[in-house]
């Protein structure tokens, strides 16, 4: 088969289109053949070492989705044909937060296409667990988009405890995670304003029902609040050090801000009389369960959340794709499709 695969970690430039062998499926395991991956900033993060990968040379690509060719021993309820998404939250299945059903916090988890073999590639081997039924509704760019961002606001928002008639705040609203974060506090009933650098990027927020948006590099706080008539009872922030401080600041008494990434950097400095004279709750959230990825699935094939693509590469063009990603010009996933 085909496969995107990085040779070491110099950036973007270190992946190589290459022909391997076909993997096979293990006991337990379903072979999907890809119709459409969608691209994270997680496969940029890992070109450049960040985490660097366990050995090389390796596959990227969390998302994905396509048609089951072929099926390890003992998998039952999937055969060959199906046609599935795919679920990168890969876990044991057997030890106690397993069975509990806390998969992120399995002692052997993993995220495909950074500890595991991604789906830049024209296949890939998945646990049958870690397979859903593709809702007919989605298109396969749409299936193969969803995955890894709109898991990961869910579980975001779920944490921060967000409510119909809330105030939320999106940071940084061209991300992947923020996006479909926009879409996810709309359905849930939430008043949500974003941010962002990019006027572009905010109009369109607006299109598709932000109630305003501000520039992620000024006081943004105070606009919030001139704006919504009182401060956010949750704000969601991927960025990190650069808009950190304005996020709690943008925060009521009580407020809650979920944390799952830093794309501006890996540490922050907190005001502290910020964080305790109003009470706030700073909450760290990574991937998501089973649970979840069925609940967005539920919401995205019903149509109550849109899936929202900004554009399709083809397979054989993928640096196109990466460059797009790196230069921060995408609103929505970008896709690569077959």
């Amino acid at each position: 088969m085909k496969a995107w695969q990085l040779h070491d970690t110099n950036g973007p430039a270190s992946y190589r289109l290459d022909e391997i062998p076909t993997p096979d499926p293990k006991p337990g395991d379903v072979r999907v053949r890809l119709h459409a991956s969608a691209l994270n900033h997680l496969d940029l993060w890992v070109s450049h070492g960040m985490p660097a990968p366990h050995h090389f040379p390796h596959i990227a690509g969390a998302d994905g989705a396509g048609v089951i060719d072929a099926v390890g021993e003992g998998v039952a309820g999937w055969e060959a044909g199906a046609e599935v998404v795919i679920n990168p939250s890969v876990s044991c299945g057997a030890c106690p937060a397993c069975l509990a059903g806390d998969t992120p916090f399995c002692r052997t988890y993993g995220i495909l296409g950074e500890h595991l073999a991604g789906t830049l590639a024209e296949y890939v081997v998945v646990p049958s667990r870690n397979v859903l039924a593709k809702p007919s509704t989605l298109s396969w760019e749409q299936a193969g988009a969803y995955g890894l961002a709109t898991g990961t606001a869910y579980r975001m928002l779920r944490r921060a405890r967000l409510g119909a008639g809330d105030v939320l705040l999106v940071v940084g609203v061209g991300g992947g995670v923020s996006a479909m974060a926009l879409h996810l506090g709309l359905a849930m009933g939430a008043t949500v304003f974003v941010t962002s650098r990019s006027e572009e990027k905010i109009a369109r927020a607006v299109e598709l029902g932000a109630a305003g948006g501000f520039d992620s590099a000024t006081a943004f706080s105070r606009e919030l609040k001139a704006a919504a008539g009182r401060p956010a009872d949750v704000a969601i922030d991927s960025v990190g050090p650069a808009t950190f401080e304005q996020s709690m600041r943008s925060l009521s008494p009580g407020g809650r801000l979920a944390v799952c990434g830093g794309t501006s950097g890996p540490k922050v400095e907190i005001t502290l009389p910020i964080l305790f004279f109003k009470q706030l709750e700073i909450i760290g959230s990574t991937m998501f369960d089973h649970a979840e990825f069925a609940a967005v699935t539920d919401l995205v094939g019903s149509g109550r959340v849109p899936v929202q693509v900004d554009s399709v590469t083809p397979f054989d063009e993928l640096p196109l794709a990466l460059e797009r990603l790196e230069q921060g010009s995408q609103l929505g996933k970008v896709v690569i499709g077959r």
